[in-house]
């Protein structure tokens, strides 16, 4: 029997700068704010990689975060096209 079903999570790479990651590995920023060139949903996994915005150089960490929640811009001061998702481990 075959099953047709719609996989509509997606994995993202997204470049992360150091101060940023940091505060992403140390539970304080629970939060992405990103151009939504990439059509992010609820659902979506983000696997942050830390980049060294002086070297100019990724260094070799990695987090996975889960999007729990998508604000749209367009309103509440957020431009349009961009996005604020709500993220966990």
């Amino acid at each position: 029997m075959l099953y047709a079903f719609k996989i509509t999570e997606m994995i993202h790479e997204l470049k992360t700068w150091n101060e940023y990651f940091e505060e992403v590995f140390m539970g304080h920023k629970t939060f992405e704010v990103r151009k939504n060139d990439r059509d992010f949903k609820k659902g979506d996994t983000l696997i942050l990689k830390e980049w060294d915005n002086v070297r100019e150089t990724f260094t070799g960490r990695k987090l996975a975060r889960n999007v729990t929640y998508v604000f749209e811009g367009g309103s509440f001061g957020l431009e349009k096209g961009f996005v604020i998702m709500a993220i966990q481990q």
